[in-house]
């Protein structure tokens, strides 16, 4: 029946999202979840709001959650948009503030949403290779362009980009759109939500699915100047005026009160990443230098998709890439300290395994 599609979605190549299984002994470390349960005052929020009133329509402004982040990240509400999802945010920007008569830049190995997108809006688009290392150089951008977005750190890879190097390309490029996108920030970086009062072509653009918890909340939000806001509150009003539901308000404005825990979780990760790492590089794996919630990894000796295949068989599920450059690459989430342990444990036995039939 697809003679009835439209000319658009005839052109898609849609976005493939992780693997969710079904079964709930497997080790899953291919999505980026956060291994620690949300803020339990979060949780408690969540419960609270889930009252009588759910008849009646969320606040469509989401005040209370963005007077939540105005006070968390010291902007004003007027910086702040709110949306269902990091996804739905970097959707909505794509229409809003990306979609020009020049092409907009990306890495060649980045979030693989963003040609999606461009698909979707038919926005050109130019990618830009990453360097060897899969470091991006801020002096590769500096050419004629209808926008800059990457994320920071980048995914898959875990790369991240100094705020000075930000801070040079946004005085290089005071015209374009920068967008920078945070998805994995709390975990080792720092945030270029302080530049947006001295740059106003910045949009930087945070989730809470990572480090607070909160994935099957689904809510994103975006910190710019007033009149970017603006225009994303311009189509967020021509497509839904309702993105965020009364859970969704109430559980996450809660998370970003709850300090503590916050940072409690993020350390947590961190340490966990770094004993995770030591371990990976003592089997003989190269690890691309991560400020994320994962870790990029190849074995010199070993097929990346053989890897997966076999820890997949072991009940460990982890994210590979069937793309240049990169296909030899897996990326790992960083699970709790155990659940680590055991993926360094599958994949020692395996690797002696095959060094034992080698021989």
């Amino acid at each position: 029946m697809s003679q009835y599609w439209s000319k658009v979605v005839h052109g898609l190549t849609p976005y493939v999202p992780g693997e969710q299984p079904k079964m709930n002994d497997m080790i899953k470390l291919n999505t980026n979840e956060n291994p620690y349960p949300p803020s339990p005052k979060a949780l408690a929020a969540i419960q609270q709001a889930a009252s009588e009133d759910l008849r009646l329509y969320p606040a469509p402004n989401a005040d209370q959650l963005k007077q939540a982040i105005a006070d968390y990240h010291h902007v004003t509400p007027q910086q702040i948009f709110v949306g269902n999802s990091s996804d739905e945010v970097l959707a909505h920007t794509f229409l809003a503030l990306l979609k020009h008569d020049l092409p907009i830049l990306f890495p060649d190995i980045t979030y693989s949403f963003y040609p999606v997108y461009c698909g979707l809006y038919e926005i050109a688009f130019q990618t830009v290779p990453l360097r060897d290392d899969f470091s991006l150089h801020i002096a590769d951008y500096l050419r004629p362009n209808g926008g800059v977005i990457f994320p920071n750190p980048n995914a898959p890879t875990g790369r991240l980009l100094a705020l000075e190097e930000i801070e040079r390309l946004l005085m290089a490029t005071p015209d374009s759109m920068v967008v920078v996108d945070e998805a994995y920030i709390d975990f080792g970086g720092t945030s270029a939500i302080a530049l947006v009062h001295t740059y106003p072509n910045l949009l930087v653009i945070q989730t809470l699915s990572k480090a607070r918890s909160l994935a099957g909340l689904r809510v994103g939000f975006a910190i710019g100047h007033p009149d970017l806001i603006m225009a994303l509150e311009r189509v967020k009003n021509s497509f839904n005026s309702y993105p965020l539901d009364r859970l969704a308000i109430a559980g996450a404005s809660a998370a970003f009160a709850d300090v503590a825990y916050f940072k409690q979780t993020c350390a947590a990760v961190i340490a966990t990443r770094t004993e995770l790492v030591a371990s990976l590089e003592e089997l003989g794996f190269d690890v691309v230098p991560s400020s994320a919630n994962f870790v990029f990894m190849r074995h010199p000796q070993h097929d990346a998709r053989t890897l997966q295949a076999y820890l997949r068989s072991q009940a460990i599920i982890v994210r590979h890439f069937n793309q240049a450059r990169i296909n030899q690459h897996l990326r790992v989430t960083i699970g709790t300290d155990e659940q680590c342990r055991q993926l360094v444990l599958v994949l020692r036995e395996y690797l002696q395994r095959q060094q034992s039939f080698a021989s």
